[in-house]
């Protein structure tokens, strides 16, 4: 006997929520969305044209085929039709892919996601699944929608436009000596600019034209045949002239794209080459992509922003003022791995924000071991006193102040140092070990008081019992987050194109990670 089972009866349609289990995620979707605040819909209100898609439904239906890996316009279109869970929230619209993509990528969704975020950690905070006593902050590499052999290099740029300045030189003065144009007025005379070239074409134009007249009003063919003869030459010029000019507009879009990075994408033109962890043939490659930093706690991921730069220490600051401005206030404990470490961090975090900095830096781990601690040629283990403020060497000569010394960076940071310097070197027998200085130069020593004194500060605090185990939680709080998102989700590359539209997509993609996370654990 089988169950009742005819393709001819009508059977009446019912609301399909009835066929979800109590926990799906649809639900958690459907109740984020509807948490959003109305006023962040108001830019999306048209008084023109035909009545769009509700924001809210087209939000939860990119939401929805994200946390199912779909990530393709056209799949999410196809799931409309397919996925009983995506048929409930769209309440019987279908989109066309077309509509999906247009706006997934407006820059008025960016808000939408900001407060899906925002409206998230709040609904953890009144579960009591986060404490607020910390954020793990770490980065990540993706890889752009670009194609890999479109690189354009700063230092080759650079090359390029330094040896058209000396020709474009060159030309300027081989056309004075032969008396073809006249002396102009230039902005620099280090180099012309595109209107000092715009002028010297527009004169060689004027003389190949006067040329071109008395050739058609010439008729002896001796004399046509001279004036070709001495046309020839300002073509020539014309031709390099105009090609100089182009060149030398190309260039300049070329250094404003690249502002304060080394090289961009031709089909990403926000993506930078970076070296990317999964390189495959082991040759280090370079590939375009974006720097994604990322602030978690409980293994959800709280905020987040993309950077062109591919190393974390100069993204700390400008993500912690995003944070503070977009998303939330930071909490007393801001913890990261050593990349993070330099002065400039700790500076920032505990004299402008007043937090403290859970970061270890490059040497902290080696400076754990036994053989760094006995190196006796090692300065950090050299004997300081105070009152003379002098150092003495494993030779027992004294290292004494010299003189202040102050380095300033590409940011603008400014360090400073202490320069010591050793009575006398010569005949040491440990100069070998000790220092890779010419021989009849002394040892010197450079020491930043100020990163000094924060690495100490580092260390005391990582000593510590409560904030030792809030910073090896790092490990286990921020990776996994990662690895969720390219492992379970198999986000490992972007779709679209550009800064805004890559964030976007960011902002899905770690809000499908979020959802998943919290209806496995509801």
């Amino acid at each position: 006997m089988f169950k009742d089972y005819n393709m001819n009866q009508l059977i009446l349609p019912l609301d399909l929520e009835v066929k979800f289990q109590e926990n799906d995620i649809a639900f958690h979707i459907h109740h984020l969305v509807q948490s959003i605040p109305h006023e962040a819909l108001e830019p999306f209100l048209r008084n023109e044209g035909c009545p769009a898609y509700h924001p809210r439904m087209m939000l939860k239906i990119i939401l929805c085929a994200y946390t199912q890996s779909v990530f393709s316009g056209r799949k999410i279109e196809a799931l409309l039709k397919d996925s009983i869970r995506m048929m409930w929230l769209a309440q019987g619209y279908e989109p066309s892919y077309r509509t999906i993509n247009r706006f997934r990528v407006q820059t008025e969704v960016k808000e939408l996601i900001r407060q899906c975020f925002v409206q998230f950690r709040c609904q953890l905070v009144e579960e009591k699944l986060i404490d607020q006593e910390a954020i793990f902050i770490d980065g990540t590499k993706i890889e752009a929608n670009a194609n890999k052999f479109t690189f354009v290099w700063k230092k080759s740029i650079e090359k390029y436009q330094k040896a058209l300045i000396e020709k474009s030189n060159e030309l300027y003065n081989e056309l004075l000596e032969k008396e073809i144009i006249p002396e102009i007025e230039r902005e620099s005379e280090e180099q012309l600019s595109i209107e000092d070239l715009g002028q010297m074409a527009q004169k060689v134009d004027d003389i190949v034209t006067e040329y071109d007249k008395k050739i058609e009003a010439s008729s002896d063919v001796v004399e046509r045949k001279a004036l070709r003869s001495v046309r020839k030459y300002p073509k020539q010029v014309r031709k390099k002239l105009h090609d100089y000019i182009l060149r030398t507009q190309k260039y300049q879009r070329d250094f404003e794209i690249f502002g304060t990075r080394n090289s961009y994408s031709k089909t990403d033109h926000d993506s930078t080459f970076m070296r990317m962890k999964d390189d495959y043939m082991k040759n280090g490659q370079l590939k375009a992509g974006y720097n994604v930093q990322i602030a978690t706690e409980g293994q959800y991921a709280l905020a987040f922003s993309l950077f062109p730069n591919p190393t974390d220490t100069r993204t700390l600051i400008p993500f912690l003022d995003e944070i503070e401005e977009s998303y939330f206030e930071l909490p007393k404990h801001i913890v990261a791995d050593a990349g993070y470490g330099s002065e400039q961090n700790y500076d920032d975090i505990l004299s402008v924000r007043k937090r403290e900095p859970l970061i270890t830096y490059n040497m902290y781990l080696k400076e754990q071991k036994k053989k760094y601690k006995q190196n006796e040629f090692n300065p950090d283990n050299w004997q300081y006193d105070e009152v003379a403020d002098a150092y003495t060497c494993p030779n027992q000569q004294r290292l004494v102040f010299k003189h202040p010394s102050a380095r300033t960076d590409k940011t603008g940071f400014k360090r400073e140092f202490k320069i010591y310097e050793c009575e006398d070197c010569s005949g040491c027998p440990f100069r070998s070990s000790c220092t890779k200085t010419k021989e009849g130069n002394n040892r010197k020593l450079m020491v930043n008081e100020k990163w000094e004194q924060q690495k100490e500060y580092v260390r005391a605090k990582l000593s510590e019992e409560k904030t030792s185990a809030i910073y090896r939680k790092r490990k286990i709080d921020v990776e996994p987050v990662f690895g969720f998102l390219k492992a379970n989700l198999r986000f490992t590359r972007f779709s679209v194109r550009g800064k805004s539209k890559v964030e976007n997509e960011m902002g899905l993609a770690l809000m499908a990670v979020n959802l998943r996370k919290f209806t496995a654990n509801s």
